[in-house]
């Protein structure tokens, strides 16, 4: 507990340089383009053409319940775009700011936040996108669409857990960033975003709702589609923060117990 209070307070205190470094972060991303951050627009929208076309033309993919399929799509790639965009970036971040590790007065474990700040711009835009196809789609409205804040913080506890661990593991054996890649790219598939869970049996669903990353998505079905309570799963909702609590508490401390060491290795 003492040590988590430590950490708000660091980050109540270098909430300047957080927010600063994250806006260069997002700035540094479109250098010399002409669109700048209009590319953070393009990006999303792009991708969800992408999909909804060779899934809902090319495969013929049919409404998932009543919903429009590219709803229902576009509400399971805004999570996984976000935590995506989080490991992959904060696994190399250390690595990155390797002459601002090296200062004695530099927090480096403010470094995944940073990288999670800069990542909000996107889902933002994500989103935005999400809302427009509700509305175009005539799609009811509901005060559940607000519960998504409950599941974006969910997402970010367990990105920060793993980010902690990635980025440190990552100082002293570079391959982490390679298997992150690898991992993420077998998750992406893995994991229902294009496809419905209830397509698997029983068992293989089991196995399949292990992955924490899961109820998050599913929330964010529940809260912008279904329009279910995240309590209507307790136990589900206790096994994703009991995971969620092991990661992040493991992450601290593969972090505090390698960073005097950062130095030394980059």
């Amino acid at each position: 507990m003492t040590n988590l209070l430590q950490f708000i307070s660091l980050l109540l205190t270098k909430r300047r340089l957080i927010v600063s470094m994250a806006v260069r972060e997002v700035s540094a991303q479109y250098v010399g383009s002409s669109l700048g951050l209009l590319w953070t627009l393009v990006h999303p929208i792009v991708m969800i053409t992408v999909f909804w076309f060779v899934f809902s033309v090319g495969f013929k993919a049919r409404p998932m319940n009543d919903v429009p399929f590219v709803v229902w799509l576009t509400a399971g790639l805004a999570p996984w775009y976000i935590f995506s965009e989080i490991i992959s970036g904060s696994t190399n971040i250390v690595v990155a700011h390797a002459h601002l590790v090296k200062k004695t007065i530099f927090f480096p474990q403010i470094l995944p936040i940073i990288k999670i700040l800069s990542s909000l711009v996107t889902h933002a835009v994500f989103l935005v996108v999400l809302l427009a196809l509700l509305v175009s789609q005539k799609m009811q409205f509901s005060l559940y669409y607000f519960q998504a804040l409950y599941y974006l913080f969910c997402l970010l506890v367990l990105s920060l857990g793993l980010s902690w661990a990635l980025s440190a593991l990552n100082v002293f054996l570079r391959d982490v960033a390679q298997l992150v890649t690898v991992v993420l790219q077998v998750g992406f598939w893995v994991t229902p975003i294009f496809w419905d869970i209830n397509m698997m049996a029983s068992d293989i669903q089991w196995y399949l709702k292990c992955n924490p990353v899961y109820y998050i998505i599913q929330g964010y079905r529940d809260s912008f589609i279904t329009f279910q309570p995240f309590w209507s799963h307790p136990y589900y909702t206790l096994y994703y923060w009991s995971i969620t609590g092991v990661i992040l508490v493991s992450g601290a401390l593969i972090f505090r117990k390698l960073k005097p060491q950062f130095p030394d290795v980059l």
